[in-house]
């Protein structure tokens, strides 16, 4: 691989740091009771329904199993072209909208960066920013799922910094004309309330899951300010709803849980698998 690929940033704290570990984990997510309860089909569907979805990034012992059912849809369908992952900026290292152009590692290998819709994107407020992507975690965490479950993935990583909902819909603005004409796959990664009481973190998050199912970004990003709804990746959800807003798409809630039910805790975090189908019925068990 490239020097100049991006190294892990997270490998042994949100996930195993050896290969063979970490697809035992992956599989992990997949058996475990909270997740699909299966591993993977082996056989795929012609067709592909699943257009977004929204995942938790967590570490895997704690939110893996929850993005597991998403994934298990991906590897039931026939693969998309391209994965565009819009993620958390926690650092505020970046310039607001950063893509990365470099392939990305991780113990089970590099996963290659579409460039041609790197370039596609890179307009307006968002643009190749290498700094902002090299400690975040929010889009690294969805790869070894990507890597296990697709057989060539490529992907474009964006980091989206919150702002105000005029800017969020102004890069949503560019992920929509960008990705005109491309078969891609559209994951917003957001972990839901923070360090709350399990029952406040199921009222609180609801409320945003709701808006979400609504597809309606600005109920969305306004029910999450209103309420000071601790979610992470209110900037990449936002940014997902906008840009799909207009396509007859139905919203499903796969599982929502938290942090609680992995070892006991006072406060937890929350965490959802949400997707964004076109019409038809979905390839994958609930």
């Amino acid at each position: 691989m490239a020097a100049d690929a991006r190294p892990p940033a997270v490998a042994g704290q949100f996930y195993a740091s050896d290969g063979g570990a970490l697809a035992r984990q992956v599989e992990g997510c997949f058996t475990d009771a909270r997740g699909p309860g299966g591993l993977p089909p082996r056989r795929r569907s012609a067709d592909r329904r699943l257009v977004a979805a929204v995942v938790p990034h967590a570490g895997l012992r704690y939110s893996g199993a929850i993005a597991a059912h998403i994934y298990a849809r991906v590897a039931a369908e026939r693969p998309p072209e391209a994965v565009l992952v819009l993620g958390v900026d926690h650092h505020g290292a970046g310039r607001g909208a950063a893509l990365s152009a470099r392939p990305w590692l991780t113990p089970l290998g590099p996963t290659p960066v579409d460039l041609g819709l790197v370039r596609a994107l890179t307009d307006g407020p968002v643009v190749v920013d290498e700094r902002a992507q090299a400690r975040e975690h929010s889009i690294e965490v969805q790869l070894p799922f990507l890597e296990y479950v697709l057989p060539k993935p490529r992907f474009v990583p964006l980091q989206v910094r919150f702002g105000p909902l005029a800017y969020l819909r102004e890069v949503a603005a560019v992920v929509r004309k960008a990705t005109e004409g491309w078969d891609v796959l559209f994951l917003a990664s957001t972990d839901f309330s923070h360090y709350v009481p399990v029952e406040e973190a199921r009222r609180l998050d609801r409320l945003a899951i709701d808006a979400i199912l609504a597809r309606d970004a600005a109920r969305l990003y306004d029910v999450v300010d209103r309420e000071r709804i601790s979610m992470c990746g209110i900037a990449p959800t936002t940014v997902l709803l906008a840009a799909l807003a207009g396509r007859q798409l139905e919203a499903r809630l796969r599982r929502w849980g938290h942090s609680g039910e992995v070892e006991p805790m006072e406060e937890v975090v929350g965490y959802a698998a949400i997707e964004l189908s076109e019409p038809g019925g979905s390839a994958a068990p609930a």
